[in-house]
């Protein structure tokens, strides 16, 4: 059966997410071994989605609930 990701187009792909390429010491590019050193954004033939490098985006903040909106 073939993997799929669910939200596909909602992540690009970036080199910043592949499998392959691992974030250089400067925190600004990829090495790539395909490549060697790229830039964040870029992406070749030979990007593999790694769902744990990438992180999520923080929730907002709940308000706190006010008991006079449930009183009748």
């Amino acid at each position: 059966m073939k993997r799929k990701l669910l939200n596909k187009n909602k992540y690009p792909p970036k080199c910043e997410y592949c499998a392959k390429g691992r974030l250089a010491p400067n925190g600004e590019n990829v090495l790539c071994p395909k490549k060697g050193i790229v830039e964040r954004d870029y992406s070749c033939k030979a990007y593999k989605y790694d769902v744990l490098k990438r992180v999520p985006q923080k929730q907002p903040r709940v308000k706190e609930i006010d008991p006079a909106d449930y009183e009748l």
